[in-house]
């Protein structure tokens, strides 16, 4: 670690604990030549996640696009900006939490579907009918008598 205040490139550890808001350790040093104290903060790197599109190319992930999506699917229902942004954050933490760089397009479709799902069937159509692109109205239609059907078995 460089002395911030002569540059010189030894220092010592004089205290270390982690941060009030617990997302860093914090560190007091000593530099070895000038003497002078400073503190430094070592926080862990996020990960940086990959999307491995349909066609095999790879980009970043971006939450923006990814919500995007969910309000256009959203589009007069009703639904909050609050309420896409917990799901934008829900799928976010779910990528983070496998440790993976590299996650596909289809995983995060699924993640969206399965909440809009819960939140409202027509923004769930909407979105399914983008993500899947349906080419015509026999995949669409049979789409909704899957769940019909699903939704008669879970009492709804």
């Amino acid at each position: 670690m460089r002395c911030p205040y002569c540059d010189f490139e030894d220092t010592k550890v004089i205290d270390s604990r982690l941060s009030e808001s617990k997302d860093a350790v914090r560190r007091r040093r000593e530099c070895l030549s000038c003497g002078e104290r400073f503190t430094t903060y070592e926080r862990r790197e996020p990960l940086r996640l990959t999307v491995v599109k349909r066609d095999g190319g790879r980009e970043p992930f971006r939450r923006e696009k990814l919500r995007a999506g969910l309000m256009k699917a959203c589009t007069k229902r009703g639904i909050g900006e609050e309420e896409i942004e917990e799901i934008v954050d829900e799928i976010e933490a779910g990528l983070r939490e496998r440790r993976r760089h590299e996650v596909t397009s289809r995983r995060i479709g699924e993640m969206a579907l399965l909440r809009l799902r819960k939140l409202d069937m027509v923004a769930y159509m909407r979105f399914a009918s983008v993500y899947r692109q349906y080419t015509d109205v026999d995949q669409f239609r049979s789409e909704l008598v899957k769940l019909a059907g699903s939704n008669a078995t879970n009492g709804r």
